[in-house]
């Protein structure tokens, strides 16, 4: 069960806007495409897949007004992994981001269980006394992503416990 505002987006829907073309959107489009060239080369089909996501689901977040603030997040030792720390507004969020090449076998988000939860509150909460961050200020949100034509953006906020910092 998902908790939360969901929020949908399907990229490049034939929203254009002729005559203007933002450069920093250029710039970071040729950035990532660069990154995800070199990544398909290095690493297995699935994690570059993963990767790419991750580029996709950071540009949206920075679109939807949030601000980054680290991405794959991993505390010492190394146990676990926070895909994307941003703030949106006063709250501080955690983001874990599920990228899938199609919805053949369910949505994305079906793969963040109790157990993936854990780890990434874990990590959060080593983020959180690190950066001296209130942890009534925290929120935890699920992007999901599904590369279909056009590409399909879930986001999921307050994913994991509900009514949590707005």
């Amino acid at each position: 069960i998902v908790r939360g505002k969901v929020i949908e987006m399907a990229t490049g829907s034939g929203h254009k806007v002729l005559g203007f073309i933002n450069p920093k959107q250029v710039l970071w489009k040729m950035s990532d495409a660069a990154r995800q060239f070199r990544q398909q080369r290095t690493l297995s089909p699935d994690a570059a897949l993963g990767r790419k996501g991750e580029d996709l689901a950071h540009r949206y977040l920075q679109s939807a007004g949030f601000r980054i603030l680290a991405r794959n997040y991993r505390p010492g030792g190394g146990e676990s992994e926070v895909d994307i720390v941003a703030r949106d507004g006063a709250a501080i969020v955690f983001i874990e981001v599920k990228s899938r090449s199609s919805a053949e076998f369910g949505a994305p988000d079906r793969a963040v269980g109790e157990e993936k939860q854990k780890m990434i509150v874990r990590a959060a909460r080593r983020y959180a006394t690190r950066a001296d961050i209130e942890w009534s200020g925290v929120r935890f949100d699920i992007v999901s992503i599904v590369f279909s034509q056009p590409p399909s953006i879930v986001h999921q906020q307050d994913a994991f416990f509900e009514g949590r910092a707005r």
